[in-house]
């Protein structure tokens, strides 16, 4: 069922506008090649730092997308993101808020785009959905094993369109390089192999520093449901990644919720995950159940670009990143290379390794038809359950056996580490 506002419509057949001639730009009706305003999907952006932006220049190409609101914790991210849409785009937000619940409160949104800091945006997720939304999330989609489960069971209860934000599944040399590897031409599958970042992680606080007005930065809500701690600047500003309470784990999700999550799609392991991880240095290693060999690493890639990933089977093997460019063995394969045409108008892979269009658009085509998208909550929770179980045997420094079917380690220190306590009144 489409949430799709028709207010102005239902406005003017009830207001009797009609009743006089009246002369009306075709672009109303939907001609010209636009989308009628009564048509198109409404949106709340909630985070406007770079990411934010950089999510925003896709969205704004959309001709059924109005942006409605922005949201941001820091009034100058607020100011600077409305400043700009202004100037670069002529699209001029008049509902710039602090809250992000001031978004989910309106009844003429029906969907939102939640690019804020990780330790934000499965919370954020699960309260949209809980208000109506239809959710794009940017990656990662949840810091914890047992959030992971809890935005899939939620988007699932309220019937809600989920796209994550690991955008390589929509690109075609990502999918080529998956296809060659399930279909079986590359022999039996042995071995997936994920690009990551080094790995790292704190646990200290930096220095406390004054505490800024409540609406220059509202820093309780920007803690939200993460612990206490005092205010630092460098925390608002982004250097929260790798401690603890923020991140989702030694920075192994920056890379690993795209890598692994694509090394998911190649293997068949979609809706599972390994049995098996180990660490050794800042390598990490996992078994799937069926043999197949799941190797994080930091190193050791023949240059395609960032997020590179290579699988390989007992009769050949294939490689690819951001690059675009796809390498093979044997020489044969190369007949097997097919790269998609760009199907929304795009000009081919960016500097973030994406299409300028195709995964947003996937989202809000899936807005419309109610069809699950290509990182529905369930893909992103399998995969990111994946990269948690990893990064905690490299914090633990020792191996760990999991069972994907209960999410339950056999080491009883791992089993507490699959959540964390939340902050009040941030309970979900």
């Amino acid at each position: 069922m489409s949430r799709l506002s028709a207010s102005r419509r239902n406005f003017l057949k009830t207001a009797g506008v009609f009743a006089s001639p009246l002369v009306l730009p075709s672009r109303i009706f939907g001609k010209d090649g636009e989308t009628a305003p009564g048509n198109k999907i409404t949106l709340g952006f909630i985070g406007c730092g770079g990411r934010g932006r950089h999510d925003l220049r896709r969205i704004l190409r959309q001709s059924d997308v109005q942006l409605l609101a922005l949201c941001d914790v820091q009034q100058e991210r607020r100011d600077n993101a409305k400043d700009w849409l202004a100037k670069e785009y002529n699209v001029k937000i008049k509902d710039c808020c602090r809250d992000f619940r001031d978004i989910l409160d309106r009844k003429d949104i029906d969907t939102v785009l939640i690019a804020t800091g990780d330790h934000w945006h499965a919370h954020a997720s699960i309260y949209a959905a809980q208000a109506g939304k239809d959710v794009y999330s940017e990656k990662p989609c949840a810091i914890t094993i047992d959030l992971c489960r809890q935005l899939a069971a939620t988007m699932k209860r309220y019937g809600i369109i989920f796209q994550g934000g690991t955008q390589r599944r929509s690109l075609s040399n990502f999918k080529c390089a998956a296809d060659l590897a399930r279909s079986g031409k590359l022999g039996k599958l042995k071995t997936v192999h994920a690009a990551i970042y080094y790995l790292n992680v704190r646990y200290d606080w930096l220095p406390a520093q004054p505490l800024p007005e409540q609406d220059v930065c509202d820093w309780d809500l920007w803690l939200g449901p993460s612990p206490w701690r005092p205010y630092n600047y460098e925390y608002v500003k982004g250097n929260w990644r790798s401690h603890y309470d923020f991140d989702s784990g030694a920075k192994h999700h920056d890379w690993g919720a795209h890598t692994v999550d694509l090394c998911q799609w190649a293997a068949d392991a979609d809706g599972s995950a390994p049995v098996k991880y180990w660490a050794e240095g800042h390598r990490m290693y996992a078994l799937y159940a069926n043999g197949v060999k799941l190797v994080m690493r930091p190193d050791g890639w023949m240059g395609l670009g960032n997020c590179a990933v290579r699988f390989e089977g007992e009769d050949g093997w294939v490689e690819t990143g951001d690059s675009g460019r796809i390498a093979v063995y044997p020489d044969s394969l190369r007949d097997e290379i097919f790269l998609e045409p760009t199907i929304y108008g795009g000009k081919g892979i960016g500097t973030h390794g994406e299409d300028p269009f195709t995964h947003i658009r996937n989202f809000f085509d899936c807005v419309k038809t109610r069809q699950q998208p290509a990182c529905n909550a369930d893909v992103i929770c399998s995969s990111h359950i994946a990269c948690h179980a990893s990064a905690l045997s490299w914090l633990l420094k020792r191996e760990l056996t999991f069972d994907p079917k209960t999410d339950t380690f056999t080491d009883e220190q791992a089993n507490r580490m699959r959540t964390r306590e939340w902050r009040e009144p941030w309970i979900v």
